[in-house]
């Protein structure tokens, strides 16, 4: 990388001929990022890599020995973008850091490619095929990893109604991963944790159809899909040594003569019915079916993820991640964990009164809310509890608010971001 870029880091404030308190000086090819200790230095790396990224810049070493890992990681995440990635040198860390951080990269960064693709590039079967491969990919020698895919009419068979009528509308099957990773050697061992993720690889709200505005970015409703396979691969290649189970809901919504209708009601192999009310709420649907699954192995904790809810957005903006749980102590442990890795979660409120707030007429509950159309993050987990045992133990359910940007700012370029990766492989490692 001779003709990198070179960036280096001070805690001397820039000359004023750069500014009032500008973040970068500039000498001919390399910038220096000025910190202010006052101030978050993880952000403030990250926010000068979005700078640095903006002036076409395609290369760049990392200088000094003030670098970490973990200001390389953020630098890394604010110079990425969706056309060329993130070409950086980290040199100037120890060789063990470098290779967590090089591994890091390469399963955030798939994260960030598999979201950013096209809705024709991926497919629902495609998704499930990649996100086996990246497991497999990062796996030990000596570890057990095992899957499954049901895809199309099988998904009957084994009754997984939610995915199968959400997906029926697409001329693409619809299909559920199952993927069983078991470092420990023993086909007995208990699952320590269950991983729910929505899969939608296009969402164009069904007959509820999105205005087209909404619908640009709907190739990002896989995002939760996603995230659970790169924070499950981070887990792996930092050692987890835990039994876990992926589920991986995976359709498209669309439109046509078999697609989902409003009116439809859905009996699930739990024999909770479902009354469709809005196409859009599509997610929920086939996440039940990962819920009533991943309990079947009876697992420790669950966790599910998805691009759940506008209504978290509007909570939280794009910044955040949203967390919903009826879970004190397992709620602290994520919200810990996205602090010490630099990630930005809220906990929304969810309590035993939301579970009311779905009823139905024709079925047990409906897939919307009932009423004023307030609390839809919290009513949309709701609906998930339906599905989930005791959902007051030992789950916890993430909306992914903050995993795609439909347009760059300050932080994070167009796209997708891989935000929660880190934190649900922390959750998993400790």
């Amino acid at each position: 990388m001779s003709n990198a870029f070179t960036v280096s880091l001070s805690f001397n404030p820039a000359s004023e001929a750069w500014g009032k308190n500008a973040l970068l000086s500039f000498l001919e090819g390399q910038a220096v990022i000025h910190l202010d200790n006052n101030k978050s230095q993880f952000y403030q790396v990250q926010q000068a890599a979005r700078q640095l990224d903006s002036m076409a810049i395609t290369q760049v070493k990392l200088q000094g020995d003030k670098w970490n890992s973990e200001l390389c990681w953020a630098f890394s995440q604010g110079f990425y973008n969706a056309k060329n990635g993130a070409d950086i040198d980290f040199s100037e860390i120890n060789n063990i850091e470098i290779k967590g951080l090089k591994e890091q990269k390469r399963i955030i960064e798939w994260v960030r490619k598999m979201i950013n693709l096209g809705p024709d590039a991926l497919s629902p079967e495609k998704l499930c095929e990649d996100a086996f491969t990246l497991i497999q990919d990062v796996k030990p020698e000596k570890a057990d990893v095992h899957y499954k895919i049901r895809s199309g009419e099988a998904l009957l068979r084994y009754n997984f109604q939610g995915i199968y009528h959400v997906g029926k509308g697409s001329g693409r099957p619809p299909c559920m991963l199952i993927i069983d990773y078991n470092p420990t050697g023993d086909d007995e061992a208990a699952v320590d944790y269950a991983l729910v993720g929505k899969g939608i690889t296009f969402d164009s709200g069904g007959y509820s159809l999105k205005p087209s505005s909404s619908m640009a970015t709907m190739k990002s409703d896989m995002g939760g899909a996603a995230t659970l396979a790169g924070a499950l691969a981070l887990a792996i290649s930092n050692g987890l040594n835990k039994r876990v189970k992926l589920y991986l809901c995976c359709a498209d919504n669309l439109i046509s003569g078999n697609a989902l209708k409003l009116g439809d009601v859905i009996t699930y192999k739990n024999g909770v019915t479902v009354e469709v009310l809005n196409s859009d709420a599509e997610g929920r649907l086939v996440l039940a079916d990962g819920l009533i699954a991943a309990q079947e192995s009876q697992p420790k904790y669950i966790i599910d993820a998805a691009t759940l809810t506008g209504a978290a957005k509007a909570a939280v903006g794009r910044e955040y991640n949203a967390l919903l749980s009826m879970d004190d102590q397992f709620s602290s442990v994520a919200e810990q964990s996205a602090k010490q890795v630099n990630e930005m979660l809220w906990r929304l409120p969810f309590a035993d009164f939301h579970l009311n707030q779905i009823n139905s007429s024709f079925a047990d509950i409906a897939n919307i809310h009932n009423g004023e159309g307030m609390a839809g993050a919290s009513t949309a987990a709701a609906f998930l509890a339906k599905f989930i045992k005791k959902p007051e133990m030992n789950w916890l359910h993430f909306d992914l608010s903050g995993s795609y940007q439909p347009s760059g700012d300050g932080l994070w370029a167009t796209g997708a971001k891989g935000h929660g990766v880190r934190t649900i492989s922390h959750i998993l490692l400790n």
